[in-house]
């Protein structure tokens, strides 16, 4: 699966460990996410750092885009 067609509620898993649920329907580098951490707070994701999707089959591992990839060293 593509970060782009992740949807508004879907449970995703992050690259940290950390979970959350997605909060917009967006496409690009970032997504809105409520983000389960030490608080539970919602903001922008980096979508490189978004590693899987929870689907009612299991979980769904997600494939990054060369943009994304490329942004992912940048930052790194």
């Amino acid at each position: 699966m593509k970060t782009n067609d992740i949807k508004k509620g879907a449970r995703v898993h992050l690259r940290n460990g950390w979970q959350g649920t997605m909060k917009d329907n967006a496409k690009g580098n970032t997504r809105m996410v409520e983000v389960e951490g030490f608080y539970t707070e919602i903001g922008s994701v980096y979508s490189h750092d978004i590693v899987a999707v929870e689907t009612p089959t299991g979980l769904v591992a997600v494939e990054h885009t060369p943009a994304q990839l490329k942004l992912r060293k940048l930052v790194g």
